[in-house]
């Protein structure tokens, strides 16, 4: 974010780096999915890997938005840590005889455009401790909560800060 809490336009990949990055992907999982040296099975994922980057494109281009995967890779302990302690917080109100809950919605605002970057924020938004991301609108995110004295907003926006070094928000399309 810049100092005007807006996202920063980083520079786009190329075409032709996107196509190229993606078919890697698309291969290695083909790899991982049949590890066949046979040359058939290589000719036919290299076909698959090709219709695959070509429909990737199609329906979701760059200009959509990305991610740089090293920033994601340092988010990667915070996020399974979160996951971890949400699961915690939803058995022991679930085991609690005294059910400790008031729920509530909070509208907290966000920085990421409509968009992919927002509909992937909005995902680890529902792996918080007791929240659920239940709507939004233009400039915001509706957020389920269960207990109404956690300071929801406060970690919705200290979660937006981290991530958004890691997903860059491209054009809106909502």
């Amino acid at each position: 974010m810049n100092d005007k809490g807006e996202h920063s336009t980083a520079k786009m990949p190329s075409r032709s780096i996107t196509a190229l990055s993606r078919s890697v992907m698309f291969l290695a999982l083909w790899l991982v999915l049949m590890p066949s040296v046979k040359p058939a099975d290589l000719a036919f994922g290299l076909v698959a890997t090709m219709a695959a980057t070509w429909t990737s494109i199609r329906l979701l281009p760059r200009e959509a938005g990305h991610v740089r995967f090293t920033s994601l890779l340092a988010y990667v302990p915070h996020f399974i840590w979160q996951s971890v302690m949400a699961g915690v917080d939803v058995a022991r109100r679930a085991l609690d005889p005294r059910m400790p809950l008031q729920p509530r919605f909070v509208v907290c605002p966000v920085s990421f455009p409509p968009g992919l970057a927002r509909n992937e924020f909005a995902s680890i938004l529902s792996l918080m401790p007791g929240s659920v991301p239940v709507g939004e609108s233009q400039d915001a995110i509706i957020v389920h909560c269960l207990d109404a004295a956690h300071p929801l907003m406060q970690q919705v926006a200290e979660e937006e800060r981290l991530l958004a070094s890691s997903l860059v928000a491209g054009e809106s399309h909502g």
